[in-house]
């Protein structure tokens, strides 16, 4: 009986070795290493861009088993910031953001797919303006290793095109200005 005992304890040791959990890792907020940007064609003759200067996140990450990735986002919606302060308070009020209502946005991937090393498919659940949709993006591995201060630091950048009336944004700001560009780069700090 001992013998059966020893050997299920190391047969579940040497199971849960080959499964190993991914590397969990903080988003760099407080190092600045990680931005949100947008960009929006205005009345389809220049870009107007900006960024959420608050949000948060984590995510977990094994080279070695890239497709269970996970990333999880939330942004402080009312951070927006397009360097212009009566701009800023019409982005943040019902006709676009609303964010009195929706002070968060969040992002909640469900599937990471590797297409090769350095590029992957991410998916997930967008919550912006109190409507969720799941969407579909590209992500590049920027790069991973250690940082001079005995961290380990991995960063990935992603770029999708979200259509405004999707989110309930219908504010008329011309035929050129029906999608914004949202940009992720997102350097995590090994925990």
């Amino acid at each position: 009986m001992k013998k059966g005992i020893v050997s299920a304890v190391l047969a579940t040791g040497l199971l849960m070795a080959g499964t190993a959990n991914a590397a969990e890792y903080k988003v760099d907020k407080a190092g600045a290493h990680a931005f949100i940007n947008f960009k929006i064609k205005h009345l389809g003759y220049s870009w107007l861009t900006g960024r959420f200067n608050d949000f948060d996140g984590k995510f977990s990450y094994d080279k070695n088993k890239p497709n269970e990735s996970k990333i999880d986002i939330v942004i402080n919606t009312a951070s927006i910031d397009s360097n212009h302060a009566e701009r800023d308070k019409h982005l943040r009020g019902k006709d676009f953001l609303n964010v009195k209502k929706f002070p968060q946005a969040t992002f909640e991937s469900t599937k990471y797919e590797q297409v090769n090393d350095k590029e992957a498919k991410l998916t997930g659940l967008l919550e912006l303006n109190g409507v969720k949709r799941t969407i579909t993006f590209p992500v590049e591995k920027i790069g991973e290793g250690q940082d001079p201060w005995g961290g380990y630091r991995v960063g990935f950048s992603g770029e999708t095109s979200l259509k405004l009336k999707d989110f309930g944004i219908d504010y008329n700001l011309g035929p050129a200005s029906t999608h914004v560009t949202l940009e992720l780069h997102i350097e995590g700090i090994r925990l």
